[in-house]
């Protein structure tokens, strides 16, 4: 029997000539990534030292990768001592892949870890983070897990005890319409297989649309894989993933994509034909609560963001200020913008978007998570409704659970700040 891609990628690195799925096996770990969390981890990694005589130390700091996202600046005196704690950390470590809050090399994890050339096609990567998934757009097997488990990692350089998933294969055909995308590809997937329905399993991604879709769309439905319950979603490297390392994240040693072979098993296989897509709405107060924008349009919102690890690239922020430019947002609506790097910000005011947002009435904010988590910058009213590009829509999402969240796609928050509702950007 053949293998999948996160089967060939676990094989590997288990040192195995191959595995199946419901074998556990102990992967060696090419990347292993934290935020602000950081700080709970190195209370775990300090922990695992204790009583050993041996003074802590990190197997491979060339391997570790810590990025100030969640709460930048700090919101709160705790948030900056735990973020100074994590600082000393890794001086007295040597860790190099640090990104601190910074307008140059600062970003989201989800988009420093590919922007940079930190992940392969091939690479196991754990991070402290639940859509840590978003890299499987390059052809990594990625998932995430606890501060426990990092600590783990952190010291013994390998994940402990992981069950091979079973995995799921998502054949994408036809043509996208105009003002739809990836978003709501990945949206209509959440959907279809409810929020639970690829628990523990690997959504890999196949067919002709994926192949012509961008590593920026591609990021966007790995990212959410994690909605459906998957353990990672990954795109099978291909021609667009060597263009995006070399070109884009300046890569210049050996690139080896991991493919599956043409007899291997997979649980399910969901077929989705793009061409008749209308853009989807996920609806409060759940991911897997999918519509039609038909179904909500005219539903008035307060806020609006575009931004976050799912929709802050350059492509997502180009199609929003060609909506919005020469136009205002609606008045009792407001508009809040958070690029997804330093480097995405300042690619957008080089190509006028920033100025596009601003002369529309939005506020540009600096690159980081924002309102997504629901702990900084952009909390709702009591009884107040957003529309975001964001990746979660619980209760209480965006710091108020006496709130709702809608997600939607960068080209329907753009039509619908100007409207003050929910509007289908193909009639605006």
């Amino acid at each position: 029997m053949g293998m999948t891609v996160a089967e060939k990628i676990l094989a590997r690195a288990a040192g195995l000539p191959s595995v199946a799925a419901g074998d556990v096996v102990e992967p060696k770990v090419d990347l292993a990534m934290s935020h602000e969390n950081a700080a709970l981890v190195i209370n775990q990694f300090l922990e695992v030292f204790e009583g050993t005589g041996r003074a802590p130390k990190v197997w491979d700091p060339s391997r570790v990768a810590v990025i100030f996202d969640h709460r930048v600046p700090a919101e709160s005196p705790k948030t900056a001592t735990n973020q100074k704690k994590i600082r000393e950390f890794i001086a007295a470590n040597g860790i190099g892949k640090f990104h601190d809050i910074r307008g140059d090399v600062g970003g989201i994890c989800h988009q420093i870890l590919p922007e940079y050339g930190y992940v392969r096609p091939g690479f196991v990567v754990v991070g402290t983070d639940s859509h840590t998934t978003s890299h499987g757009a390059l052809g990594a097997f990625s998932f995430g897990i606890g501060a426990t488990e990092m600590a783990s990692v952190w010291s013994l350089g390998f994940a402990v005890n992981i069950e091979v998933p079973e995995t799921i294969k998502v054949v994408v055909t036809g043509e996208f319409p105009p003002f739809v995308s990836a978003k709501d590809l990945i949206l209509k997937v959440i959907g279809t297989l409810t929020a639970q329905g690829a628990n523990y399993k690997v959504l890999e991604f196949h067919g002709e649309t994926i192949r012509r879709m961008n590593t920026s769309g591609r990021i966007a439905i790995c990212n959410m894989s994690v909605e459906a319950g998957a353990t990672s979603g990954i795109v099978p490297g291909d021609d667009e993933t060597v263009r995006y390392l070399r070109d884009e994240s300046g890569v210049t040693d050996a690139i080896e994509c991991v493919t599956p072979d043409a007899d291997a098993h997979y649980v399910r296989t969901v077929e989705i034909d793009v061409s008749t897509l209308a853009p989807q709405i996920a609806c409060p107060h759940t991911v897997d609560n999918v519509k039609p924008i038909s179904a909500v349009a005219g539903t008035k919102v307060q806020q609006i963001v575009i931004g976050s690890c799912t929709n802050g690239r350059l492509d997502d922020l180009a199609i929003a200020a060609a909506i919005l430019r020469g136009k205002k947002v609606a008045q009792g609506t407001r508009m809040l913008v958070f690029p997804a790097s330093g480097r995405i910000f300042a690619q957008a005011m080089e190509q006028g978007y920033v100025q596009d947002f601003m002369k529309a009435g939005a506020v540009v904010m600096n690159s980081g998570c924002g309102p997504c988590l629901g702990v900084h910058e952009g909390a709702l009213g009591d009884n107040e409704t957003a529309l975001s590009t964001t990746n979660r829509n619980f209760k209480g999402r965006m710091g108020n659970p006496k709130s709702e969240v809608y997600l939607c796609s960068p080209a329907v928050a753009a039509a619908s700040a100007i409207t003050g509702v929910i509007t289908d950007p193909r009639e605006s």
